[in-house]
């Protein structure tokens, strides 16, 4: 079972994530066995290594269908004949629709041959025998409209999270079989989802660090990595004891069995942690995993329809980035763009009641967009005519605030203006600017600000991004800044700019700005799913947050330090949102320099490579943010 909790628990692949539901059900579901037949093979790719295969076929010959693929590193198992999955398919009313499923893993992992590279690079120009993931998914879809029976010659793929990244890749020179791709909660760019927020490690990340880094080069049905036991439930304590990020390195080993001599044993480092270790920039071998650059390469002839959630802790950098970078390349493209009010993957759920974390915001959201609009996107472009006509708009987008769909024929929305809004002194929001002047905390190393109330340890962590952010805004390291009780609604719909202007007594600091939403005192909307200690009143809803290691503030490349005590300019984006601060709330913005262990401690003193700073680099210090900083908001008129 360890092999399934590890997956599940990571939530990225989700392995249909409405398997859950299931198995609270007291009669087992037997539709998948009553109405397809599972045969595995093992395709052969370009350069000779063999891809586990698992396809799913209608036990009804009489008709043609499309084929439905997800490729993905977290395993097509249960493995053997006769044993099946519960659910198969993006959600459950495709797969009653009548599809072939085919789920296959990807190179280096679990059934199939090779050895795996986490965020394998494109190679745009590759030789006769050369291969790379947009290769291994055309011979995949070739082999497969050739060999599989009943099936109609047009091919989708879907996936969330790292399986979203390879619906993105099988876009890029695609088959042209291919007629429709639904990247989920994808993957763009290692330095900047998942594991590195501007380049800011997410030590929060740490124990996900093996799944991805561990050596294997024959094929498995057990898993072959393991993730390190913390032995307690605090995770802030566990990292503030271990100190410096070098403390780690005990943890990324494993014992390697050599195949040739169940005896023999090998030492080998975790690949994953020493490339984290050994590229602590944005040089090129990060610049080579990215996958936004080569989205030129997405023909007209394949629609793909993006999908995330607005709280999605993992990945909202890559599924924006990929939306807008078709956009721009793909101008007659169908290419269109679904955001929710989900965290990680919440959009292929089962349940009713949408909540994340504490914040709920109604009934059947996911199950709305499974039926009418996932399920009739796959039905348009591969049974149906497959013209741009599908009849689903542009944009399907989720107003957090006012809770409510809303469609646009482009995202951002046309009708969106840019507006100044300036950190003044005395914890206000203000439209204008006042006088300049400094203020000041400190940067205390020894008490870093958390980035939740929480006291747990968490695989990955999602909740925090809706959590009640009262906590933060009673500590003196966190500056405060917000309007007035709003008047009248004020609606957000793009990105956002943090423009601070910034000194330290340092050389190096990190920079974080939250933008929350300051609920009235008589708000009272609780639910079941809030925390005992909690209410809405006042409750201050973190609607997005980012982090900029300020060593990068210039270049993701080339960092820099700071001068001490010098007045310095930070910019730092803020993904999307879409949200309505309501008449009766309040706009505040939160800036600090520490969130603790979301993202890993700088050490406020500059060094080359922070994963091999010694103790004696860490130092407290003071950081002053001037009040002509002011934030961009994209504001919905």
């Amino acid at each position: 079972m360890k092999k399934y909790f590890l997956i599940s628990i990571i939530g990225i692949s989700l392995l249909f994530s409405c398997t859950k539901s299931a198995e609270k059900t007291p009669e087992k579901d037997t539709f998948v066995a009553d109405n397809y037949i599972k045969t595995e093979v093992d395709i052969v790719m370009r350069d000779g290594i063999k891809l586990h295969t698992t396809i799913y076929s209608p036990k009804d010959k009489s008709k043609t269908y499309p084929i439905l693929m997800q490729r993905t590193p977290y395993s097509s198992a249960p493995y053997g004949e006769g044993k099946l999955k519960t659910k198969i398919g993006p959600n459950e009313h495709l797969m009653k629709d009548g599809y072939i499923i085919v789920y296959q893993d990807v190179r280096g992992r679990w059934m199939s041959e090779g050895v795996y590279d986490n965020m394998r690079a494109y190679l745009p120009n590759k030789k006769a025998n050369e291969s790379d993931e947009v290769s291994d998914t055309y011979d995949t879809i070739d082999w497969l409209v050739k060999n599989v029976e009943n099936n109609n010659g047009n091919v989708g793929t879907w996936g969330i999270s790292y399986p979203g990244h390879y619906a993105t890749i099988s876009a890029i020179d695609a088959h042209p079989a291919l007629k429709a791709a639904s990247p989920q909660a994808c993957i763009g760019d290692f330095f900047f989802d998942d594991f590195h927020h501007n380049g800011a490690f997410l030590l929060s990340y740490f124990r996900a660090i093996s799944l991805f880094g561990t050596y294997k080069d024959t094929p498995t049905d057990t898993a072959w990595y393991s993730t390190p036991d913390l032995k307690t439930q605090d995770q802030y304590q566990f990292f503030l004891d271990k100190g410096p990020l070098k403390n780690l390195n005990e943890y990324f080993q494993y014992e390697k069995l050599d195949v040739s001599s169940a005896t023999a044993k090998d030492k080998i480092d975790d690949f994953f942690w020493k490339e984290i270790v050994e590229h602590p920039n944005y040089d090129s071998v990060w610049q080579s995993k990215g996958i936004i650059q080569h989205l030129n390469k997405v023909p007209s002839s394949v629609a793909t329809m993006i999908v995330g959630g607005w709280f999605d802790a993992e990945d909202l950098y890559g599924p924006l980035e990929t939306y807008k970078a078709i956009e721009k390349y793909g101008k007659n493209n169908y290419n269109t763009l679904v955001f929710g009010p989900w965290d990680h993957g919440g959009w292929a759920r089962n349940s009713v009641k949408n909540a994340v974390g504490n914040y709920y915001f109604g009934d059947s959201i996911s199950l709305k967009f499974q039926k009418e609009i996932e399920t009739r996107f796959f039905h348009h472009f591969l049974k149906g005519k497959g013209d741009k006509n599908s009849g689903l708009p542009e944009a399907y987008v989720y107003d957090s605030g006012k809770k409510e769909w809303k469609s646009y024929d482009v995202w951002p929305p046309k009708n969106v203006v840019k507006e100044n809004w300036f950190l003044s002194d005395n914890q206000e929001l203000t439209a204008t600017q006042k006088e300049t002047k400094g203020i000041s905390f400190i940067s205390d190393i020894k008490r870093p600000v958390p980035y939740s109330e929480d006291i747990k340890t968490v695989f990955t962590p999602r909740k925090y991004m809706t959590d009640d952010q009262r906590f933060a805004a009673r500590r003196p390291d966190v500056l405060v800044f917000e309007t007035d009780v709003l008047t009248q609604d004020f609606t957000l719909a793009g990105d956002i700019l943090a423009k601070l202007n910034v000194a330290t007594t340092g050389t190096a600091a990190d920079w974080i700005v939250k933008v929350i939403d300051v609920h009235p005192a008589d708000a009272e909307e609780n639910n079941d799913k809030m925390q005992d200690h909690l209410k809405m009143s006042n409750y201050h809803l973190m609607v997005r947050s980012e982090v900029m290691r300020g060593r990068f503030r210039n270049s993701f490349e080339f960092p820099e330090p700071f001068i001490p005590n010098k007045k310095t300019a930070v910019n730092i984006k803020l993904q999307d949102v879409f949200h309505t601060f309501k008449k009766g709330h309040k706009v505040q913005i939160q800036v600090q320099s520490t969130w603790f262990p979301l993202i890993d401690l700088n050490p406020q003193t500059y060094v080359d490579n922070i994963y091999k700073a010694e103790e004696k680099d860490f130092k407290t210090q003071t950081h002053t943010v001037f009040t002509d900083s002011s934030i961009e908001f994209s504001v919905l008129k």
